[in-house]
Parts: C-alpha cells; sequence; structure tokens
C-alpha cells in the first residue's frame, strides 16, 4: 500500500534513484514566426527520428534539492519504508505559485497513480497556503511527462526557446512550462 506524506528531509541516494530520466518516440517541434506585426511561436506533435532518450543528472542541484523539504511544500510516496515518488516543491509568494522543482516515480511504480496522488497533495498544500497556482517546467521531448501533467489538470502555458543553452532553437530541447491552476 502507498502512503503520500510530507517529506521532511531527503537524501541525495533517494534523489539520484528517482530522478532517472525518460524515453520519448515523440516530441513537440517548435517553430517560430516573429514579424513587426505578429508574433507566433507553434507547437507540432512529431514522431521523432528514433527513440530519445534523455538521463537526468540531479546532482548539480543536489544542494537546493537537499533544503526543499524544509519548506513543507515536498511530498514522498511511500511503499513500506521505501521511497518510490517524490515532489519536491518551493513556494514563490511574488506571484503565489508552487514550483514543482521535481516529479517523479520509480519506474516499477509508474501507472498506479503515485503522481497523481502527489500533485493532489502539492494542490492542497498549495491552496492551503493560498497559492493560486501549480508550475512545472520540462522539455518538448519529454512526451510522457507533457501527457502525464496534462491528464492531471496542467496546460501548457509558456515557451523558453533558450533556458538550457543558446543553441536550443529550433533542433534541441525546449523549456515548457505547464500550470496548473488551483480553486
Amino acid at each position: 500500500m502507498i502512503r503520500i506524506q510530507p517529506l521532511t528531509e531527503i537524501n541525495a541516494d533517494d534523489l539520484v534513484r528517482l530522478v532517472s530520466g525518460y524515453t520519448s518516440n515523440e516530441l513537440f517541434r517548435v517553430s517560430r514566426t516573429e514579424t513587426d506585426g505578429n508574433f507566433t511561436l507553434k507547437l507540432e506533435l512529431t514522431e521523432s527520428a528514433g527513440p530519445y532518450h534523455k538521463r537526468f543528472n540531479p546532482e548539480q542541484d543536489l544542494e537546493h534539492y537537499l533544503k526543499l523539504p524544509e519548506l513543507g511544500f515536498s511530498f514522498g510516496a511511500f511503499e513500506n519504508e521505501l521511497l518510490v515518488g517524490l515532489a519536491l516543491a518551493e513556494p514563490r509568494q511574488w506571484n503565489r505559485s508552487l514550483m514543482v522543482w521535481e516529479l517523479h516515480v520509480a519506474e516499477d511504480h509508474r501507472g498506479c497513480g503515485i503522481g497523481r496522488m502527489l500533485v493532489d497533495s502539492l494542490s492542497g498544500r498549495a491552496a492551503e497556503a493560498g497559492l493560486r497556482t501549480l508550475v512545472a517546467e520540462t522539455q518538448n521531448t519529454n512526451l510522457p511527462a507533457i501527457r502525464f501533467y496534462r491528464s492531471v489538470g496542467f496546460r501548457i502555458e509558456g515557451i523558453d526557446l533558450s533556458l538550457y543553452s543558446n543553441a536550443d532553437f529550433p533542433d534541441g530541447e525546449i523549456a515548457l512550462f505547464m500550470k496548473k491552476i488551483i480553486g
């Protein structure tokens, strides 16, 4: 049986184990048109040339991530005493949002509703704190995450063509920002 509970701390080994990566055979191709009177960004779902594999390296942000549970907006999914899912989030009072830095479920526990339970916990905690929205960032190549976020009420609200590097657009990974309105 899975139980969701607030995280008061997280260890580096669990973080590295859960923040693994993804594989996708599709991506959202991003196009941009800009004239004096018009600016358009377009996302078009296409098949990738082959499977796209991405491995995450949470160690580069480890110091930041290890501090997030202290803020009171992070949750863990536990099977017995084993952490099988996590949601690390940080409130941003200036715009009353909750930034979801990491949301992951162990590969052998995916598809069981754990991600949805974590998002529900985040939403409830954010509402209690008077926040208005959850914000998540993912890549145009991460169709599994995009589909998951959409299934739990998020929608794409922003695109950053150069968040990861100056060479992201047009053929690299493009940052998509997704939001779920609370209330």
